[in-house]
């Protein structure tokens, strides 16, 4: 037990670590440049110049603060429906409910702009959970006249192409300059979070990650099978809704202010198992939410720096990093199952 316990909080420490580390890193680096000093100056009101304040408070530090919040969150939507479905390839992104509430957004503020309306925040986030909630809607549907868990995937990936050739056809021949911007959203990208976002972001998350969290015991349960919880006393179909809402809000909140991000809800989850030597939700949803934090402030540092000032989409760093992780996952799965 002491054993165990102690490997908890040397995983723990070591997210906390990265965690800091790479919120320091992602502050300096960029196209302009900063040293530790200069950020620390900055931060603590000690002045600096005025072009480098703004670039941290104004840009980066939103930015940043963003990018750990929407990674823990898409970390735990992956982890819920891996826990709904009882399999560790099932995320928001491979399921098609992130390129569901894509579309839904862009549609939603096409609608807006071309007649002049500003979208809000609410707006976004509300637009995206219809979209995530339809997309899952037809996963649900799907799943209750096929078992089997690869073809539901099948599915859920065909959905996802065909939401993301609606959404590009729909931003491809929009004329109004600010829509066509849409396609850096659309293809994921942090950039554009503002600190009024950054409310709303952190508002949503944290309180579905709280309700998430106060569902560990009976989702611990839940994980030795529906019997074994129903017998412990947990309404099967009610927690089953209570994770399908809890995944599509938080999926839909990442996707409404940053697009669509992969593999992060796939790799995080069996990263932080696997560091922790656990599936206990009490521990993992936790975990998920520092490496999903972690996870994603390093690929958004690869994308702004690697060929800055020219940057790439987040979802394309997320794969490069993501897909091995994934892959490895799948042929260690398949060695055990031999």
């Amino acid at each position: 037990m002491k054993r165990e316990t102690r490997r908890y909080g040397i995983a723990f420490a070591v997210l906390l670590v990265l965690l800091g580390g790479l919120l320091i890193w992602n502050l300096n680096a960029g196209s302009f440049p900063m040293t530790a000093s200069q950020v620390l100056s900055i931060l603590f009101g000690q002045g600096g110049d005025e072009t480098a304040s703004r670039i941290v408070w104004d840009i980066r530090l939103p930015r940043i603060l963003g990018a750990a919040l929407l990674g823990g969150a898409l970390s735990i939507s992956g982890f819920l429906l891996q826990t709904f479905f009882a399999n560790p390839i099932a995320s928001p992104f491979v399921l098609g409910i992130s390129s569901g509430a894509k579309l839904t957004v862009a549609l939603t503020m096409i609608f807006l702009l071309q007649r002049g309306i500003l979208s809000n925040s609410f707006v976004l986030i509300g637009s995206a959970f219809m979209g995530a909630m339809l997309s899952m809607g037809f996963v649900l549907l799907v799943s209750q006249k096929i078992r089997r868990m690869s073809v539901l995937v099948i599915c859920g990936i065909m959905v996802g192409y065909i939401c993301s050739a609606v959404t590009d056809f729909a931003v491809t021949f929009a004329e109004d300059a600010n829509i066509v911007n849409l396609h850096n959203w659309s293809v994921g990208s942090f950039s554009g979070i503002t600190w009024s976002n950054l409310g709303v972001i952190a508002g949503t998350v944290g309180l579905a990650v709280l309700w998430a969290f106060c569902l560990s015991k009976p989702m611990g349960a839940y994980q030795l099978g529906e019997s074994y919880a129903q017998s412990v006393g947990v309404s099967i179909r009610r927690f089953r809704v209570e994770l399908i809402l809890l995944s599509s809000v938080l999926s839909a909140c990442v996707t409404a202010f940053a697009g669509p991000i992969s593999f992060v809800g796939i790799a995080v989850p069996h990263l932080v198992r696997t560091l922790m030597g656990t599936s206990k939700p009490i521990l993992v949803i936790p975990g998920c939410f520092l490496g999903g934090a972690v996870f994603c402030l390093f690929c958004d540092l690869v994308a702004r720096t690697v060929f800055a000032p020219v940057e790439m989409s987040i979802s394309s760093v997320t794969a490069l990093f993501g897909a091995p992780i994934v892959i490895y996952m799948m042929v260690r799965r398949q060695s055990k199952a031999m």
